[in-house]
């Protein structure tokens, strides 16, 4: 019998027999005094320590930059060799706690190998990104099979029983499919899936549902939940959500620009927590939406969009045509007056992200798009490509990953002024009006010389709508704009983007995962599922009284 065999069967043994709950208390992994530091002598992490027990969940938790994943990624030797790493890491293993070589030292990558994925794995942030995309589901699950030892013809059994095991429909079909054919939803579930192929004992989710909306990530949560049941794992959690952290973990550590701030049992510090700023996070509060006009006619619409239909080729035919469509979206209707924000939410796939694409005739030729979209009393489909080029400036986009969004090799005052450049617009009139767009955001002028890589999440994000806002437009299309900030960026965020509505009278096309953000930015919403309208209304009713099943599910998850 192999080592792997040895461990799933004693794994088994004690789920069977019941020992479950006396091997909790056994320690599985030890962090003792963990500091990073740069060389310029900036502290990221300070003296971090913690005990992570067998069949325990430890969520670590704060804003951007408060050191959380660099803690982890330390643990695996995955920081860049410029970083100073310090104290004491000890890892569970047959001869007992055995410290692991996480300091800078000539040979560590060698002794670490056989930790990383066998011992602790690790479900990265972004799927699309960690997941190769040359590559098929089924062979970058079978290179972590062939790491672990499985032998190559077992290959895709076990690959096909480990997408079951994530709860991924038709696991066949999805071994010949490459990440991009793929949901958000079912790329996690592949990344979940390849880090169990090596049987870890400890398993680091680092953000897991950062993009992903409120179903769905229930979902994965309670999945990760009982995987880490049945295989006897522990598990540490590094999320924003503080939703998420209070239902799926045991432990809670809030850590704030590197030092912890507060450590404790999960319900203890949600209950009676001893910190300002983790009563802070806790008692996030975004505002409300601005108030409705008394007599909506009386303001101009500026959006009106009927029977919206957008389809995707999915089977050529032998002379090239196309066989088959995927209708992404059906029959869409909507309208928005001036100054208003309509809010566009439904689970991943149900057609948000295709709306907003073709709301800014940004979607391929290949896409057929049927219906009517007429902004400020202009049918887009009736313009020309020259006419349609001077037009666009009516209608902006926000991307939801500002820094995949925004050209890495250019500064600030190259990507803010880059519409104003095309549209032929002087040197003078463009550095001013760049100047004036990021006041608008609360950019200082200084940061005109700086490149993205220097900002933060949340400046990046202000850059981006910086960008979209010096066109001067009258609809402002924004695609899951904080999905990937904290929840303190996002209050900031929010409470911008009301400022900015209620200044500028811009109407925004809110497409959002992440319903408290809606409620507290949109006067109206749509909830969408498989490309279809369910429910759709003023959203203070729609929250208070939704009639839709899905409707009310999906705002129930919200509340949870």
């Amino acid at each position: 019998m192999t080592t792997d065999n040895v461990i799933t069967a004693t794994k088994e043994n004690n789920l069977l027999h019941g020992n479950q709950s006396n091997s909790q208390n056994k320690p599985m992994l030890s962090v003792d005094k963990l500091s990073i530091v740069t060389d310029a002598g900036i502290v990221l992490v300070d003296k971090l320590s913690y005990e992570l027990r067998e069949g325990k969940t430890l969520a670590i938790v704060g804003e951007s930059g408060s050191g959380k994943s660099i803690a982890s990624l330390a643990l695996l030797g995955l920081l860049p060799d410029s970083l100073m790493v310090t104290g004491e890491v000890r890892l569970v293993n047959t001869i007992g706690m055995s410290a692991l070589p996480i300091a800078n030292k000539k040979g560590r990558n060698a002794a670490l190998r056989f930790v990383r994925g066998q011992h602790i794995g690790m479900v990265f942030q972004e799927p699309m990104t960690a997941l190769n995309p040359l590559h098929t589901v089924g062979k970058q699950i079978a290179e972590s099979l062939r790491i672990s030892g499985v032998v190559k013809k077992q290959w895709r059994e076990k690959s096909i029983a480990l997408l079951d095991d994530v709860n991924i429909t038709s696991p066949t079909d999805k071994l010949n499919r490459y990440p991009h054919e793929l949901s958000g939803g079912q790329r996690q579930r592949v990344m979940i899936a390849m880090a169990l192929a090596q049987q870890p004992d400890i398993l680091i989710a680092d953000e897991p549902t950062t993009a992903l909306d409120v179903t769905l990530q229930h979902e994965i949560l309670e999945l990760l939940n009982n995987l880490k049941r049945q295989h006897n794992m522990a598990m540490i959690l590094i999320s924003h959500d503080l939703n998420l952290v209070k239902r799926y973990s045991d432990e809670v550590i809030v850590m704030r620009q590197g030092h912890t701030i507060e450590q404790g049992p999960t319900a203890t510090v949600f209950s009676q927590p001893k910190a300002e700023y983790t009563r802070s996070l806790i008692q996030q509060d975004f505002g409300q939406a601005l108030s409705l006009l008394d007599d909506e006619s009386q303001s101009p619409t500026i959006l009106q969009v009927s029977n919206l239909q957008v389809q995707f080729p999915i089977e050529k035919s032998m002379f090239g045509g196309t066989k088959r469509w995927f209708v992404a979206v059906k029959d869409v209707d909507m309208t928005l007056q001036k100054g208003q924000a309509l809010g566009i939410v439904g689970e991943s796939g149900s057609g948000k992200t295709t709306i907003a694409l073709a709301l800014s005739q940004l979607l391929s030729n290949q896409a057929h798009v049927n219906g009517q979209i007429i902004i400020n009393g202009q049918d887009i489909a009736a313009l020309s490509k020259r006419e349609l080029r001077t037009f666009r400036a009516q209608i902006q986009m926000v991307f939801q990953d500002p820094f995949a969004s925004i050209n890495p090799r250019m500064t600030v005052m190259q990507i803010v002024e880059e519409g104003l450049l095309v549209q032929g617009i002087d040197k003078g009139a463009r550095h001013q009006a760049v100047i004036d767009s990021l006041a608008t955001v609360h950019l200082p002028a200084e940061f005109v010389q700086r490149y993205p890589h220097e900002l933060s999440g949340c400046q990046r994000q202000r850059v981006a709508l910086a960008r979209a806002l010096i066109m001067q437009p009258s609809l402002l299309i924004l695609d899951e704009p904080t999905s990937a900030l904290d929840s303190t960026t996002q209050v900031t965020v929010v409470n911008l983007l009301r400022e900015i509505q209620q200044k500028l009278q811009i109407s925004y096309v809110f497409i959002s995962h992440d319903l408290k953000v809606v409620r507290a930015l949109c006067q109206h919403m749509i909830v969408l599922k498989e490309g279809k309208c369910i429910e759709s209304g003023v959203t203070e009713a729609l929250f208070n009284d939704p009639q839709h099943p899905y409707a009310k599910q999906l705002l129930q998850a919200s509340m949870i």
